[in-house]
């Protein structure tokens, strides 16, 4: 393995992460630290910050990499040298703007995320595992939520007190990571919101509940109607046609073409189905993209 630098959190509402509410989603606090990360690489225990590799003395990141070779660190350590083609991501906890952690709450690691070799993100059921087992300390999900809605996703930041002193506020704001998630530029992003507006009784999750956001009209009429035939017999259609060459194009045509059958062969269909809903058409050509994705994910 070999240092890897962690991917920038977008502000909800960007659009590299348009559609990341689309699916089951982990909300998280976010820690207000400084970014680290430990992996194995050349039969040594390596430790980064967010953009570079730490050596001792200055480079250090805050005393992150004299911690991970410290008897403190030994379980994180033990860990990466047992999964070497693993990265782990965290908070190094040390003074930055927020100062209303607890007092024993300092100069800690906090792992939230686990990649490997290829970078593809860990779900984090499969990585708490990992880093119960091996005594790891982690920021745990608020919730997890299917389909939420931004007005669900607002009401978790008055839960977000992670670490912080009873009476204190909240932290810094939160994380949402979806893991089937990928925006339009082909990358997994997460996004976060940031504020410090409401307050809340501290709570570490142990065990997050698991709760359905809303009901899309746009999700239900997709279910139905955007089956594997359809993507199927359109795929087949596209490629004995003579008029593309290039397999580039093949993608995008094919996003198209089902989405334009949709639209001009099942409107009414739906529409008498779901008793005139009121349709936002955005949304359904994005989850028609996603369902194509899902039925054919060998193209992707």
């Amino acid at each position: 393995m070999k240092f890897r630098k962690f991917q920038h959190i977008e502000r909800y509402g960007k659009e590299e992460v348009e559609g990341i509410l689309f699916g089951t989603c982990h909300i998280f606090s976010k820690v207000d630290g400084t970014n680290a990360s430990v992996w194995y690489d050349e039969e040594k225990v390596k430790a980064g910050s967010r953009r570079r590799e730490l050596g001792f003395e200055k480079d250090d990141n805050a005393g992150f990499n004299a911690f991970i070779n410290s008897d403190e660190g030994k379980n994180i350590r033990m860990f990466v040298t047992d999964h070497p083609n693993l990265t782990i991501y965290g908070e190094w906890l040390v003074p930055h703007t927020l100062k209303t952690y607890k007092d024993d709450a300092w100069r800690k690691f906090y792992a939230f995320d686990v990649v490997d070799e290829t970078g593809k993100h860990l779900n984090y059921e499969v990585y708490k595992k990992f880093l119960d087992f091996y005594k790891i300390d982690y920021i745990a999900p608020i919730q997890i939520i299917h389909n939420p809605t931004y007005e669900n996703i607002i009401k978790l930041l008055e839960r977000n007190t992670f670490l912080i002193k009873d009476g204190e506020g909240q932290g810094e704001g939160i994380v949402i990571k979806n893991y089937d998630f990928v925006n339009k530029y082909g990358r997994t992003t997460w996004a976060k919101i940031v504020t410090t507006e409401f307050q809340a009784k501290h709570s570490r999750v142990m065990g997050a509940p698991k709760s359905k956001g809303s009901d899309m009209v746009e999700a239900k009429i997709v279910d139905k109607y955007i089956t594997k035939a359809l993507c199927e017999k359109e795929y087949a259609k596209i490629k004995i046609s003579d008029d593309w060459k290039e397999n580039k194009k093949l993608i995008p045509r094919l996003l198209n073409t089902v989405y334009h059958c949709l639209i001009t062969e099942e409107s009414w269909n739906f529409v008498k189905q779901f008793k005139n809903p009121v349709i936002n058409y955005r949304t359904l050509q994005f989850l028609t993209s996603k369902q194509i994705r899902e039925h054919l994910p060998n193209l992707f």
